[in-house]
């Protein structure tokens, strides 16, 4: 490998590394991932796409042309077929190449010379990490395909490796907000009771022994404390969001839970209606409803510039249905399409479905709709 190309993959790979295991936002390191392939290919377009449930492939970011983000290739494409096998791909034209041809999409028919490169792990395959020069341009040669291969294994390791990463730290911050719950509620809030009801019991006292302003001094104290109490209690509800593999939590108080810390994000508070008994959802299927509930007033938060938001959780007989609804800019374009899968990929799970309508003068509404056991 020439020494030049290779100082320049440690210098991308470094920065990469640098940037998921510090915990920036996986669509920010997906972005430099795609960067720097295009860079040190020389490519005019960069493309990362991940895998979705039947073997179709979603382009998650690109470098070059911020409009193929969200295409889907067939699984029968060649980025499907290397992400699947892990065996890189190169092409001198991928319109005329009988390999590529028939599933390339039209928004990149005026690229020519293609290569692919799986994307993450042997043991954990993402998806393919491809990239296009423009028709008439050179083809890639096998040491660049080398030097791609190369990077896009050592790229998805590390995205591999943060995710693992902060899986731990998040088991790690649901204990600890545990702790702190339990201690506010064990501790603080039992003192902050006894504290009040002596001052309660003081200022009972009669009026000759107390004058009428400490009195009243007593009263609001007793009061404030009481609203403490209320506060603390409160924040005790907001710590106590379950651990996805050991939920404690009903759905209905995780659903307030959820709706509150939302609320401190947007600046106004989401209506919540629950309907129907939530307490026998069984605890699998529960940790997907409050997957899907956060994801969708994730997706709120981060896109919508909502000014109202509706959640409906509703029980009827053997279907238990959510709806989000905010009156936002519906999904802006360019914004990739991540959070909108795993929402579709949990409800397939649960055998479900999951459809999201959105526009800009309405909003989105997402409906995320699963069987319940008999």
């Amino acid at each position: 490998m020439d020494p030049t190309l290779a100082a320049r993959t440690l210098t991308a790979s470094t920065e990469i590394a640098t940037a998921a295991l510090s915990g920036q936002d996986p669509e920010a390191v997906l972005h430099l991932v795609v960067r720097a392939a295009a860079e040190l290919a020389e490519a005019d377009l960069g493309l990362v796409m991940t895998g979705n449930d039947d073997g179709s492939l979603t382009v998650e970011a690109a470098h070059g042309a911020q409009n193929a983000v969200g295409l889907v290739l067939s699984p029968r494409s060649s980025a499907a077929r290397v992400a699947r096998g892990g065996v890189p791909i190169v092409a001198e034209d991928v319109i005329t190449d009988p390999r590529t041809a028939p599933y390339v999409p039209r928004e990149l028919n005026v690229y020519g010379p293609f290569a692919a490169a799986p994307f993450g792990t042997r043991e954990s395959r993402l998806g393919a990490l491809t990239v296009y020069r423009r028709r008439g341009a050179k083809p890639f040669t096998n040491g660049t395909v080398e030097v791609l291969t190369a990077f896009a294994a050592q790229a998805g390791l590390v995205l591999v490796l943060a995710e693992g990463r902060n899986a731990h730290e998040r088991v790690g911050l649901y204990e600890e907000r545990e702790r702190i719950a339990r201690d506010l509620h064990d501790v603080i809030i039992q003192r902050l009771y006894a504290a009040g009801m002596q001052l309660d019991l003081l200022s009972r006292r009669p009026a000759r022994k107390l004058a009428k302003a400490d009195s009243t001094r007593l009263a609001d104290a007793v009061d404030q404390l009481d609203a403490a109490i209320a506060d603390v209690r409160s924040v005790v509800r907001t710590l106590r969001n379950p651990d996805p593999e050991h939920p404690t939590a009903d759905l209905a108080e995780s659903a307030r839970a959820e709706v509150a810390t939302a609320r401190e994000l947007l600046g106004f508070e989401p209506t919540l209606h629950i309907t129907g008994d939530l307490t026998t959802i069984p605890p699998a299927l529960a940790d997907h409803i409050r997957a899907a509930l956060r994801e969708s007033l994730s997706n709120v938060v981060r896109h919508a510039g909502a000014l109202r938001v509706a959640v409906h959780l509703h029980r009827q007989g053997p279907t238990l249905r959510l709806t989000v609804a905010d009156d936002g800019c519906g999904i802006p374009e360019g914004v990739t399409h991540r959070g909108l899968n795993n929402l579709k990929s949990r409800a397939t799970q649960s055998g479900g479905t999951c459809q999201v309508r959105s526009s800009p003068r309405t909003g989105t509404t997402v409906t995320w709709e699963v069987p319940l056991p008999t």
